[in-house]
């Protein structure tokens, strides 16, 4: 097992449960300075799939890679907006279900998982992708946490359950990067569906929460959250 894989995603997962907690003490996020962090993820993120991960993958897969890209991002619709209709990165501050929740917790667990298979795809290809995509993993772990634990609040299951589905979205991200490197899933398939996923999440989940909004403070961070990865790329050399 990848020593460096497992410990990134432990801290991706501890993110989660950080999230959530800020959600079950009590201690309430601005909803400016949750923007700005949901901004500036979705700039990295978005970098680093199209300008690392999916040329990588297709590099390594060809058409049949660009064709499981897509897949994943389809995947990632299907679970978070058909199965799940009531999902949004963010805290919950409307009255919901038990079972949206729980829809919620069942498409977010599918992309957690996914989250371990990049981890590890990346780390198998190279040191360097592999801290640039724990690092879009990592930047976006803290509003899922926080959006998971608030829907559990807000549909009246309580703090130890909502703590307790944060805490299996982290735990779905260690088992990714178990199954994906016993499974062999860490070569070109598992790069494109992690591919798939990131562009997804980024564009469709963590774009649409900001871009209504006025001024600039939030596009400023959506493109410097895309500079933040083409320094960090600088930074620890190309792969």
């Amino acid at each position: 097992m990848n020593a460096a894989a497992f410990g990134f995603a432990v801290i991706a997962a501890l993110a989660n449960m950080a999230g959530a907690a800020a959600v079950t003490s009590r201690r309430r996020w601005s909803v400016r300075s949750l923007e700005t962090m949901v901004a500036l993820s979705a700039g990295f993120m978005i970098a680093v799939a199209l300008a690392d991960v999916l040329p990588e993958a297709i590099e390594q897969g060809g058409r049949r890679a660009a064709v499981v890209a897509v897949i994943g991002f389809l995947l990632v619709h299907l679970t978070q907006h058909v199965f799940a209709r009531h999902f949004h990165f963010g805290e919950e501050t409307h009255h919901v279900t038990p079972v949206v929740s729980a829809s919620a917790l069942v498409g977010l667990l599918l992309h957690t998982f996914v989250d371990g298979v990049a981890i590890a795809s990346g780390f198998a290809v190279s040191r360097e992708l592999g801290v640039l995509l724990s690092t879009a993993i990592f930047l976006h772990k803290l509003p899922e946490g926080l959006a998971i634990s608030s829907l559990f609040l807000a549909s009246g299951l309580g703090r130890a359950r909502a703590l307790g589905a944060a805490a299996l979205l982290g735990a779905a991200t260690l088992v990714g990067v178990l199954v994906a490197e016993s499974t062999k899933l860490v070569g070109d398939v598992g790069l494109a569906l992690s591919g798939g996923v990131t562009l997804y999440v980024a564009a469709c989940n963590l774009v649409p929460e900001f871009q209504s909004k006025r001024g600039w403070q939030l596009p400023t961070a959506f493109f410097a959250g895309s500079a933040l990865y083409f320094a960090a790329r600088a930074l620890i050399g190309g792969h």
